[in-house]
């Protein structure tokens, strides 16, 4: 089963473990989608990082580099669970979620980052909730895998965190919490959309 601290995170639909069964039906295509999401998730940190609004606000740097810095790690990780399994990271990849989602995101100043912010939470959030899942998918067939996704799960679970705490530097508590509600559904109905495969954000 999955951790029972994936009950805390607030997304407004929950993937089924049998989305898990189909993702590790080819896990080689699963971990290649996985490394490109880390390699992305540090790039986005690492972007985010340079955009603070206006002034410059204390802790703003410490917190992106150490979210940088622990998905580099996990790209690493990724990697040497792919290459162990006879995969190779791909030239090039696309996935529709983010791209979904980032092509909601408002142009200009303040909106813009506060967007931003709250789609790098939920992007967090999903790969955390999907990481626990698939840990329990994995649990009786793929024991390394599941133990992978497990100790992923627990590094992973406070990034959205992090990403929300920066985005109530830049907003009103009040404006973060419609903001951030309005992302929940509007993630929700994302998900929905997508495509069934061996992504880590696959449709059911």
């Amino acid at each position: 089963m999955p951790p029972a601290s994936v009950d805390s995170l607030p997304l407004r639909s929950r993937t089924p473990l049998e989305w898990g069964h189909t993702a590790l039906a080819d896990p080689v295509a699963l971990l290649n989608d996985h490394a490109f999401l880390e390699m992305k998730a540090a790039q986005n940190a690492m972007d985010l990082m340079t955009r603070w609004p206006n002034t410059w606000l204390p802790g703003w740097v410490e917190a992106l580099t150490s979210v940088a810095r622990d998905e580099a790690a996990h790209l690493a990780q990724v990697t040497r669970v792919l290459i162990k399994r006879g995969g190779r990271l791909v030239r090039s990849h696309k996935a529709a979620y983010p791209r979904d989602l980032r092509a909601r995101v408002r142009n200009g100043g303040s909106e813009e980052l506060l967007d931003r912010l709250c789609v790098s939470a939920l992007i967090e959030a999903r790969s955390c909730e999907r990481f626990a899942v698939l840990a329990a998918a994995a649990f009786e067939k793929e024991p390394d895998l599941a133990k992978f996704y497990h100790a992923l799960f627990a590094s992973e679970m406070g990034h959205y965190k992090i990403f929300l705490k920066l985005a109530n530097k830049i907003a009103a508590p009040d404006v973060v919490a419609s903001n951030w509600s309005q992302w929940l559904d509007t993630e929700a109905e994302i998900l929905a959309a997508q495509k069934p495969g061996s992504l880590i954000h696959s449709g059911l």
